[in-house]
């Protein structure tokens, strides 16, 4: 059976880390390079660092800051935003990425899906959907950190995506993002039925049960924010909690190494 992953998300804009709700950037919440420490100590099996702002703003990451995040944490990390060519992918990767997310570039252009899955292989490929509920029930992707429309259905795309070669699929719900209600459940099940790729789902965690709900639907991997932020709860009281509902996780992580390659 497999293992779920817990995976802290960084939010950022500028050089700080930002809780946004619902696409909008209320509240700076710490530093990014403390916190990925921190997660990092505290068992994080990934972290996940999300340019929320780039690709809006047509502009790069700042891999700087980037390169002070990853320099002492030794676990999978996944960068987003502004990702529009194989050369911000390489640049990414140099500055201690293992796995890109695209959005709204895929979506403009999904050939560039396929080009960087062959340049850099599936596994480093991540796709991105931000997606919202439509008056029908149906779910759109979004663009540029979740403003734009896409004129996507993001199932649809996710299957479209699978066949370009993506190796993972990060969800991110737009209506539920930093409401702590709930994942979007529907949104989840409908990706995972047919996915076979790993699943992450993100926004709308609250607490603990949450976290189980959307497993029980397909998630593959589990990304939170404001809960780990705001220490309501510690990664190592999640793992506890879903351990006892009999969901298996990983106990220990790359922290217990000092060198990168573990």
């Amino acid at each position: 059976m497999k293992n779920i992953r817990i995976i802290p998300t960084l939010h950022i804009k500028g050089h700080n880390v930002v809780k946004p709700i619902q696409t909008e950037a209320l509240r700076v919440v710490g530093n990014p390079k403390e916190l990925a420490l921190r997660y990092y100590e505290e068992g994080a099996d990934e972290l996940i660092y999300l340019d929320i702002v780039a690709s809006l703003y047509r502009r790069n990451l700042d891999f700087e800051l980037l390169k002070s995040v990853t320099s002492n944490i030794f676990i999978p990390v996944t960068v987003g935003g502004g990702i529009r060519t194989l050369h911000d992918i390489n640049d990414a990767l140099r500055s201690g990425a293992d796995k890109v997310a695209i959005n709204t570039e895929a979506l403009r252009r999904p050939e560039f899906i396929s080009e960087a899955a062959r340049e850099f292989g599936s596994q480093c490929i991540v796709l991105y959907i931000e997606a919202k509920k439509q008056p029908d029930g149906s779910f759109e992707a979004y663009t540029d950190g979740g403003r734009e429309h896409s004129g996507r259905d993001a199932v649809e795309w996710a299957k479209r995506a699978i066949d370009l070669g993506v190796g993972e699929i990060l969800v991110s719900s737009v209506d539920q993002d930093g409401t702590r209600k709930g994942y979007d459940l529907p949104l989840i099940s409908a990706i995972a039925r047919f996915a076979p790729i790993p699943l992450i789902a993100h926004g709308g965690a609250g607490n603990a049960s949450h976290l189980a709900e959307v497993i029980e639907k397909g998630a593959d991997a589990i990304s939170a924010s404001s809960i780990f932020h705001y220490n309501e709860i510690s990664i190592a009281e999640v793992k506890k909690s879903l351990s006892e509902k009999g969901i298996n996780v990983r106990a220990e992580n790359s922290k217990l190494s000092n060198s990168p390659n573990f």
